[in-house]
C-alpha cells in the first residue's frame, strides 16, 4: 500500500502499490517531491522578492558592481551539497540494495519466469514443477515453439510458456528474467513498482514480491517500432492454491501439446517414407 503519508505522489495519481519493495520506492519518491516542492517554493519566493527589491521605481540608477556579498553562492553551493547527499546518500544505496545478487531470494517457494520480448508483444517461459528452464535456441524457434526450447534437454520436459499473460502467486517472490528477440524492449508494471529494459543476447533479472492479488499491466517502455502502442500484456496475481493449479494444468496440456505434434510428424513422416517407396516402386516398374 502508498504510506499513509506519501501526500504529493497519491495525489500526482501513482497507481495503488502491488509490490512488497515498493512501499520503500514511493516513500522515496515521497521525500523527493517534497524536497522539490520545497525548492520551488523557495526560488519562487526569492524571484518574487527579487522583482520587488530590484524594481525599476526603487533602483532609478543601475549598479554596475553587482552584489558585493556571497549570500547566493553559499545558497547554491548549499543546494549542490545537498542534491549529492540525496543521491549518494539514499538513491544509491536504494539501487544497490535492489540489484545485489547476494540478496536474490532463494527456496522452494521462488517463481522463476523467464520474459521474452518481441515485436510486439510477450513470452513467458515457465519451468514446470522442476524449477528449472529448459534451454532455448533460436535455431530451434518453428511457429510450434516460438521460444526455441530445446525439449531433448531433460530440464524443458515440463516447460511451458504463455503469450502476453503472465502468472504469479501471491506473497511468493518473483525473479523474471528479461530478454528480447529483436529490439530493445522495456519490461514496466507501474503497480509493482518495477521497469527493466529488454536487451537482445542479455538477460535481466528483476525481482519482486507483489502482495496484493488482481490483474496488472505490463507495457513495453522503451520506444520500439511502429507497433509499440500495442505491446501490451497481463500480470494477474492469483492465490497460491490457485497458482498451482493453473500451473499444474499448463503443464499437462504443454505434454499433451509436444505428444500430439511429435505424432504428427511421425505420421507425416511415414507417409513420406510410404510416397517415396511408391515413387521408387513405379520408376523401377517403368523402367524394366
Amino acid at each position: 500500500m502508498i504510506p499513509h503519508f506519501a501526500i504529493l505522489i497519491e495525489w500526482m495519481g501513482i497507481p495503488q502499490n502491488a509490490s512488497l519493495h515498493g512501499e520503500q520506492i514511493d516513500s522515496f519518491n515521497e521525500l523527493v517531491h517534497w524536497f522539490m516542492l520545497a525548492l520551488f517554493v523557495g526560488w519562487a519566493l526569492f524571484f518574487a522578492y527579487s522583482l520587488w527589491r530590484f524594481a525599476q521605481k526603487r533602483n532609478n540608477r543601475a549598479s554596475y558592481s553587482g552584489m558585493k556579498g556571497h549570500g547566493s553562492s553559499h545558497v547554491e553551493y548549499g543546494v549542490i551539497i545537498f542534491e549529492a547527499v540525496l543521491l549518494l546518500g539514499f538513491a544509491f544505496p536504494l539501487w544497490a540494495s535492489r540489484v545485489d545478487a547476494n540478496e536474490y531470494p532463494t527456496g522452494d517457494d521462488v517463481v522463476r519466469v523467464d520474459a521474452v520480448a518481441y515485436q510486439f508483444g510477450w513470452e513467458f517461459h515457465y519451468p514446470g514443477k522442476d524449477k528449472v528452464l529448459g534451454r532455448r535456441s533460436y535455431a530451434l524457434v518453428t511457429v510450434e515453439n516460438p521460444l526455441g526450447i530445446d525439449f531433448e534437454d531433460p530440464n524443458a520436459a515440463d516447460d511451458f510458456y504463455t503469450k502476453n499473460k503472465m502468472v504469479v502467486p501471491v506473497d511468493q517472490p518473483v525473479i523474471c528474467n528479461v530478454s528480447s528477440k529483436d529490439v530493445i524492449h522495456n519490461y514496466a508494471v507501474k503497480h509493482m513498482r518495477i521497469g527493466q529494459d529488454a536487451i537482445p543476447g542479455m538477460q535481466i533479472p528483476v525481482i519482486y514480491t507483489p502482495i496484493r492479488k488482481g490483474k496488472f499491466e505490463i507495457v513495453c517502455a522503451q520506444l520500439c517500432g511502429s507497433g509499440h502502442y500495442s505491446m501490451k500484456a497481463w500480470l494477474e496475481v492469483t492465490p497460491q492454491d490457485e497458482y498451482g493449479e493453473w500451473e499444474a494444468k499448463q503443464i499437462d496440456n504443454a505434454v499433451k501439446a509436444r505428444e500430439a505434434l511429435a505424432a504428427a510428424k511421425a505420421q507425416k513422416a511415414l507417409e513420406e517414407k510410404a510416397k517415396s517407396a511408391q515413387a521408387k516402386a513405379e520408376i523401377k516398374a517403368t523402367n524394366s
